[in-house]
């Protein structure tokens, strides 16, 4: 969400770049994911990681002298946009020994703190000029995630931004480093903290942050669609689709930047976070989608006609651990339908109105601009970062925080509204880290198996401190919802589907009311 904050404090030069150096050699370090059939068989892709240009070494290209120091822009080496774009140079980086980011088979480690920097982002890639793009149009993503270490205030993050796949290098006669060097990076919050977008610096204008010694921003932001598979810690978690007006990068400057009905784009979003939705029992330390283990976090992307041209008419949630399926939990928010449990336009438009929201969400045209992005390719992104802006509160804490919490939508985890002050996180939190594993990707139905399936209650509440009930020895038989698990090798829950559809095989391992 505040993706504006997202920066790295080393002892290097901290810029986007378009020119490539060659003091440090830049080896992409190797990850594994899968693609599956529609059979559930599952095959390797041999990937790779690229460290976003924003966190490398800076330097001039005719030597090694800092073009950025601190907060600050060298405007004795170059002062305009067109000449730092041909002045200054990227490097290769150190990937675990700067950065801590380290690659092991199918799984990523991410850092937070390692020496001087602070934070990291990476893409996946396809080849080493070119990022792998991910059409998810009625498709699957899933991947597994370890948020145990991830405290207050941390965001672990995973998510995909509507990038050029060469990182811009064909269409910017400035930008020699492309993909290559994690060039090309733009979101739904149109970031000004880039030094380099659309192949032009952003020197002219640029302002040092008060808050920050390495970061500040320039007049122009970059925008683009960003759908937010997974922005969490071990307290809160949510997913969130971000539709931007127009296609791929658009550079923008003054309100255009700023969200709003002038904005390119919806930096809000619409966004499940179980607990913001009513449900303060379902995810975190030992609740039913228990944080302080791995899981398993599956998105479902549906279309109106089921096909990979369709529109988008649905976005999915359901989770794995323990060998068993959860489904996602239920709304329980006045004003809102208790049957949501997905994000779909009907839920966008209730939430909106019952938080008192502008439907920006709505006016960038919903999930049907959010799957035109979709069937264009979308980036996807990798990323531990802590939140200069709001301290991450928006996550995981009350906020704003000049609206009372007993406020619809108000309550959105339970950290302190004193936490998550990026100063505190990295100096107490220096160890935390995030990993993600496993990442798969295929036909809906395909990516997971479970032996059972859990179903979060109807109309959750906090859970209750007495004597337990006693439970009917004989309940009536459940019925399970629209796309919710009815069968499957090991499936002991509902196998009857609600009207309107029928319990159809996916796998030998996962049956879905379709």
């Amino acid at each position: 969400m505040h993706r504006t904050a997202l920066v790295a404090l080393t002892s290097l030069a901290v810029a986007y770049a378009q020119q490539a150096g060659t003091q440090t050699p830049e080896v992409h370090p190797p990850l594994t994911w899968q693609t599956c059939t529609a059979s559930g068989t599952c095959s390797n892709v041999a990937g790779k990681i690229v460290l976003d240009s924003n966190w490398r070494w800076l330097h001039t290209t005719t030597g090694y002298t800092n073009c950025y120091t601190g907060n600050t822009w060298d405007t004795s080496i170059c002062d305009s946009d067109e000449s730092c774009a041909t002045a200054c140079a990227l490097d290769g980086a150190d990937y675990t020994g700067t950065y801590g980011i380290t690659a092991t088979g199918s799984s990523l480690k991410l850092d937070f703190v390692t020496a001087s920097n602070v934070g990291s982002r990476v893409y996946l890639m396809a080849s080493d000029t070119e990022y792998e793009m991910f059409k998810l149009l009625n498709q699957e993503f899933t991947f597994d995630v370890d948020v145990s270490k991830l405290p207050c205030g941390l965001n672990g993050a995973l998510y995909f931004s509507e990038m050029a796949a060469d990182g811009g290098m064909s269409t910017q006669p400035n930008n020699k480093a492309g993909a290559k060097f994690g060039t090309g990076y733009c979101d739904s919050q149109c970031p000004r903290d880039l030094k380099f977008i659309d192949g032009k610096a952003n020197v002219e204008g640029w302002d040092g942050d008060s808050n920050s010694a390495n970061s500040g921003k320039g007049a122009t932001g970059a925008c683009c669609n960003e759908m937010d598979i997974w922005e969490a810690n071990s307290m809160a978690a949510a997913f969130t689709p971000h539709p931007c007006a127009g296609d791929g990068l658009q550079a923008c400057t003054g309100d255009a930047c700023n969200g709003g009905t002038a904005g390119l784009c919806d930096p809000a979003g619409c966004d499940f976070n179980s607990f913001r939705m009513g449900d303060e029992s379902f995810y975190g330390a030992g609740l039913t989608v228990d944080t302080t283990k791995p899981f398993t976090v599956v998105t479902q992307f549906l279309t109106s006609d089921n096909t990979t041209t369709g529109t988008l008419s649905e976005i999915r949630r359901l989770y794995v651990q323990n060998n068993k399926v959860i489904q996602n939990s239920k709304v329980n928010i006045p004003g809102i339908d208790s049957s949501f449990d997905s994000i779909t336009d009907e839920f966008c438009s209730q939430q909106k109105a019952a938080f008192d929201d502008t439907n920006l969400f709505a006016n960038q045209g919903g999930l049907k601009q959010m799957g035109a992005s979709f069937a264009k390719g979308v980036v996807l992104v990798l990323s531990i970062w802590d939140d200069y802006a709001a301290n991450m509160l928006w996550l995981d804490s009350d906020y704003p925080t000049t609206s009372p919490a007993t406020n619809p939508g108000v309550h959105r985890g339970n950290c302190a509204t004193t936490s998550g002050a990026p100063a505190d996180v990295e100096s107490q939190s220096g160890s935390a880290a995030v990993t993600f594993s496993n990442i798969k990707f295929g036909p809906i139905g395909s990516t997971f198996k479970s032996s059972g399936s859990t179903t979060p209650p109807t109309n959750p509440t906090t859970p209750p401190t007495g004597p337990p009930t006693t439970t009917n020895p004989n309940p009536p038989s459940a019925t399970q919802t629209h796309y919710g698990q009815c069968g499957g090798t090991g499936y002991a829950g509902p196998t009857v589907c609600a009207s309107g559809t029928s319990c159809q095989k996916l796998n030998d391992f996962y049956s879905q009311c379709l």
